[in-house]
């Protein structure tokens, strides 16, 4: 429950979120301190509306590669449009998140993907309207 609690709003006291869940301001510290111990929490950060800030063309491009893409990491980490990147089984070996402005700055990325090593091709996905985000509780 802390968990959802602080994925709502990261900005909640802990007298707030003890209150919420039955403990003590105190306790509800410990327990938190001992999720990021555990590393259930990773970080805290705020939530971003991309369009807001110019980023309206959201894409998934499936990246293929003639061997191994694992190593592909901080090349594709690099480029700082793209948002994640996952090494998949299925019809291509990476998938990578990008937002940019606009579809001229996505051929940029495109362009800038098919230079990190290994890559061979790409196959892009744009994104119409997104009917939803979460992160799960």
């Amino acid at each position: 429950m802390l968990i959802g609690l602080l994925q709502e709003d990261a900005t909640r006291s802990y007298a707030v979120l003890g209150q919420a869940v039955g403990l003590s301001s105190g306790a509800a510290h410990e327990r938190v301190r001992k999720l990021r111990e555990r590393g259930v929490i990773r970080r805290t950060t705020i939530e971003v509306d991309q369009a807001a800030l110019g980023r309206h063309v959201t894409a998934y491009v499936l990246v293929d590669g003639g061997s191994w893409m694992g190593d592909s990491k901080e090349g594709l980490a690099a480029i700082p449009e793209i948002e994640e990147a996952h090494v998949i089984a299925g019809p291509a070996s990476v998938l990578v998140k990008v937002r940019t402005p606009g579809t001229r700055e996505l051929q940029d990325v495109l362009r800038r993907i098919f230079q990190v090593d290994g890559v061979t091709g790409t196959r892009t996905v744009v994104v119409l309207e997104t009917f939803f985000e979460r992160s799960l509780k």
